[in-house]
């Protein structure tokens, strides 16, 4: 009789979207609304229906990471966390050591609710700073001010054994040495994780409309790149470097779940707007929360759009993301997805190359040090495009 050993079923991480905010801030082009009540009992179920559709279209699977983003997940009861867990953990199962993060507002109204959300299951919080100044914070449209955002960082780190948190620099008339100290106060505060992203102008928000009009001017060129270069200095130096373009970590305290996501490996996305890749299939969600929840009554699930994508597409979304990562992207994976096509100019990698921008080990190819600030010019470079 054979005793052959089973594979072990192929890894997936599932992000569920809580789109609901207290108010909107300036910046953010998220899929993200404010209501003034929330019928909860009606979401909960909803999103269970939504899981249990996703679950069906990837029987055999196991989860490795579970991501909890919004809008603003900690404004989730965490009787709707727990029961989402417990029916995730039922359809798939739970890798050993899975990571499950939610996303929260550093407020002590959403940190009084730690302790419930730990106990339902989360080992993982992201907290949205932003800023260690009040007056950046205002600025940014945050309903929290410094001294309560830190204290919420420490229920976090007392009840979560990870903790993330985010900062926005390159902010208007930021000088370079005031997010220096900026950035040392907050790597002194011992999180293993910092998402540090420079203010960008989204359509569609606030801050476009007062760009538009030129009442609000954000550092670019050299100024952005002093700021980036320093913050990658400083992250490294404190043992933080940076593991994609801007996340940093400690050694192994990366973020599995985003890894996911660089890796192109399959997620399932759940709730309105939600995105996901599973076996070449492209999955979205409806955007709006009252539109998700007629199509979840409807049809038992709120996919808006449901496409396979070309082998050509595949690669190229593997090439970019991947090339984000400090790790790099393995090109003969990405030659494999396109079912044999080449998808990276090779003459382009070699100038990139002598301009010590871009290295390759073995068939891995690395943006460098001092390609990252290039990154972008750098994928129109690299990346063939389909036709």
């Amino acid at each position: 009789m054979s005793s052959a050993i089973s594979p072990a079923p192929s890894p997936l991480a599932l992000y569920v979207h809580w789109p609901f905010c207290v108010s909107k801030c300036p910046y953010c082009d998220f899929n993200s609304h404010v209501r003034e009540s929330v019928d909860q009992a009606a979401w909960a179920e909803a999103l269970l229906a939504d899981l249990a559709h996703e679950a069906a279209m990837l029987p055999g699977r196991q989860l490795t990471s579970i991501f909890f983003g919004g809008g603003t997940p900690s404004l989730m009861p965490p009787a709707t966390v727990a029961a989402i867990l417990n029916a995730a953990e039922r359809h798939w199962g739970f890798a050993e050591g899975i990571e499950i993060t939610l996303e929260a507002n550093p407020s002590s109204v959403e940190a009084a609710r730690f302790a419930d959300l730990a106990a339902a299951g989360v080992n993982r919080a992201s907290l949205g700073v932003q800023a260690l100044d009040d007056e950046a914070l205002h600025f940014l449209g945050r309903a929290h001010g410094v001294d309560e955002a830190l204290r919420a960082l420490q229920t976090a780190q007392e009840q979560f054994g990870r903790v993330s948190f985010d900062l926005i620099y390159a902010r208007p008339g930021q000088p370079l040495e005031n997010w220096e100290a900026e950035l040392t106060r907050a790597i002194g505060f011992g999180t293993e994780h910092l998402s540090l992203y420079q203010l960008t102008i989204e359509p569609g928000t606030r801050f476009h409309t007062e760009a538009a009009a030129g009442r609000l001017v954000i550092p670019d060129g050299d100024a952005a790149a002093d700021l980036f270069e320093t913050t990658r200095a400083i992250t490294a130096a404190a043992g933080l470097p940076a593991y994609e373009t801007s996340n940093h970590a400690r050694i192994g305290a990366e973020s599995r779940h985003n890894l996911t996501y660089w890796r192109y490996g399959d997620y399932a996305g759940i709730g309105p707007g939600a995105h996901g890749r599973r076996e070449g299939v492209a999955t979205a969600r409806r955007k709006k929360p009252e539109n998700w929840m007629g199509a979840v009554d409807r049809n038992g699930h709120g996919i808006e759009l449901e496409e396979t994508l070309p082998p050509t597409t595949r690669a190229t979304e593997a090439l970019v993301m991947g090339l984000r990562l400090a790790e790099g992207v393995d090109l003969s994976r990405v030659t494999a997805l396109a079912e044999g096509r080449e998808m990276v100019n090779r003459a382009a990698v070699g100038t990139l190359t002598q301009q010590g921008l871009v290295r390759l080990d073995g068939e891995r190819l690395i943006v460098t040090e001092a390609g990252a600030l290039l990154l972008d010019a750098i994928l129109r470079e690299v990346v063939l495009t389909e036709d």
